[in-house]
Formats: structure tokens, C-alpha cells, sequence
């Protein structure tokens, strides 16, 4: 498949290397009267399949004003099961009626049969699971039209019949199906903390040049039953300090790219939210001033 991605519009010049946020309905007014300034916003797609209704009409008046990212969390990509056929033609339709310069979605399942859940459960990283979740990738991009993402989980448990480690099942998706990646930096802190995994390892291993987006979100903290360190992934809260520090190294390997706040607990009023953002961005234009001052130099 990955001759027929190439071809592909991944779209990604319609969002700016800049800090966007995750938009919420608390925040549909203060946006559309005070137009702030910030990079893009990203939706979960699910929240606007219906047809119609007040929480189009704002998403349609903020998207003629700002780039728009379309993250998915209902496809269930690593699932045993076939996708959903309808899931996926109604996807279709969003993207269609929103022209999103990024789409994106999880390694992760979260439907057996029937069931849906609340929770994005993880994989084992198997030979087995990586045909499968590029079989389900290549779907996705054909039915698309265009490339997608795939975001790293934030993960509780390692599968002892894993075969690979998680940068080289996602470097070997990417290679294989040619999608794009959304690093997660939170939840690759999220998952190194509660895995014993070395985070400087991790992103040693992990294939930054298919990274085209970002993600930097909260966490709380708790103890396992052994007294050991437990991150769980709540995007409920500021980022934390370890948290900005990877973020920082990883903009300095990748250069600048869209970078998105996800705040979706807990919901701050907006101040707050742009104060994130902002920090990000400040970040970013860090990254910029360097690559201009390389350059001048020759």
C-alpha cells in the first residue's frame, strides 16, 4: 500500500508548525467572539457524527477561521475484528465536510463484538498484530482517500508474548503502510514511568521522521501495589515538568511541528488552556530561531 499513500494528500501544509488546542464546547463562544490566537484546533471525531445541530454550526464557523486536526478514538484499529464499515463511512463524510489537514488515530482497541469501551486497551507487539493493524491502517487510507496518523498509547501492561518493543512494531507500521505518526509525548512518559522503560531509549528507537504531529496532555500520579510509580493518562490537568522537558528534546530532533494541548477532564476556562498552548509555542519558536541562526551560518 504504501506506493498508493505516497500518492496521497496528507494536507499537512494546511496546519501550521505552531501550538493548536483541543476544542471543546466550553470554549465555542469566547473563540468565535475573541478569535485568539493560536495555531489550530483538534476534535474527536466522534463527537460530531450526527448530521446536524448546534455543535456543527460552531465547528463550522471555527473551522472558516483556523486550521482543523481530526483525531479518532472509535475505530478500534488494533481490533481482531474487521473494521466498522458505517464507523468508517461516516469518518468519510466528516472529513469531506471539513477538509481536516491532519487525521488521526490510536494503537490501541477498544470493541469486541458488540461491546464498545470506554478505554483505548492496548496490543501485543506481534507479528501477528502487525499485519493486522496494517491491513486495518491501508483500509482506513484507501477508504480516506489520504494518510492517516497513528498515536502511540500510554500503556499499563506489556504483553509477555511481545516481539517487538513498541518504537519498532510502530517504525515497522509506518515503514509498512506509509501513515504518518502522532508522538504522544505524555503518554511515551506516561508508559516509559509505569513500564520501567528508559525514555531516552524509547526515542532513540522511534522513527521521528514520521512524526507530524504532537501531543502534550496531563497525568496523575498514584502508586501500584508494590509501592512503584503509576501514571495513569487522565488529560485532566497542566502538563507536567518531565513531561515539557521531553517535549523540548523531541522538538529539537524533529523540528517544529503542529504541537496540540489536550485538556479533555476537568476543562479549564480558557485562559489557562491559551497560557499551555503559549508555552508551547514559545518552545517552538525556539526550535525556529535555531534552524534560522544554522542557516544564516551556512
Amino acid at each position: 500500500m504504501a506506493p498508493v499513500v505516497a500518492s496521497m494528500a496528507s494536507r499537512l501544509g494546511d496546519i501550521p508548525p505552531c501550538a493548536g488546542v483541543g476544542l471543546k464546547a466550553e470554549h465555542y463562544r469566547q473563540i468565535i467572539e475573541h478569535a485568539p490566537d493560536v495555531g489550530f484546533f483538534e476534535v474527536h471525531a466522534e463527537n460530531y457524527m450526527g448530521a446536524g445541530g448546534p455543535p456543527h454550526r460552531y465547528l463550522g464557523a471555527i473551522r472558516e477561521r483556523y486550521p482543523l486536526s481530526l483525531h479518532g478514538v472509535g475505530l478500534s484499529i488494533g481490533a481482531h475484528a474487521p473494521l466498522d464499515r458505517e464507523h468508517l463511512a461516516r469518518l468519510s463524510e466528516l472529513v469531506t465536510r471539513y477538509e481536516p489537514g491532519l487525521f488521526s488515530e490510536h494503537l490501541a482497541w477498544s470493541s469486541h463484538g458488540a461491546n464498545f469501551y470506554n478505554d483505548l486497551l492496548p496490543v501485543p507487539y506481534t507479528r501477528e498484530t502487525l499485519d493486522r493493524v496494517c491491513d486495518h491502517i491501508d483500509e482506513v487510507q484507501e477508504v480516506l482517500g489520504r494518510q492517516m496518523l497513528l498515536e502511540n498509547p500510554s500503556t499499563y501492561l506489556a504483553f509477555a508474548e511481545s516481539t517487538y518493543s513498541e518504537p519498532l512494531f510502530i517504525a515497522e507500521v509506518a515503514r509498512r503502510t506509509g501513515c504518518g505518526l502522532l508522538f504522544d509525548v505524555n503518554n511515551l512518559y506516561v508508559a516509559c514511568t509505569n513500564q520501567e522503560w528508559d525514555s531516552a531509549s524509547y526515542i532513540r528507537d522511534y522513527p521521528l521522521q514520521y512524526v507530524q504531529e504532537i501531543h502534550l496532555a496531563g497525568h496523575k500520579p498514584d502508586r501500584d501495589e508494590k509501592d512503584r510509580p503509576l501514571l495513569i493518562d487522565t488529560h485532566d490537568r497542566l502538563v507536567d515538568a518531565p513531561v515539557w522537558r521531553l517535549f523540548e528534546h523531541v522538538i529539537g530532533m524533529t523540528g517544529p511541528v503542529p504541537t496540540l494541548i489536550e485538556w479533555d477532564a476537568n476543562v479549564p476556562a480558557w485562559p489557562q488552556l491559551e497560557a499551555e498552548a503559549a508555552r508551547a509555542e514559545t518552545i517552538l519558536a525556539t526550535v525556529r530561531q535555531g534552524e534560522v541562526r544554522r542557516a544564516a551560518l551556512g
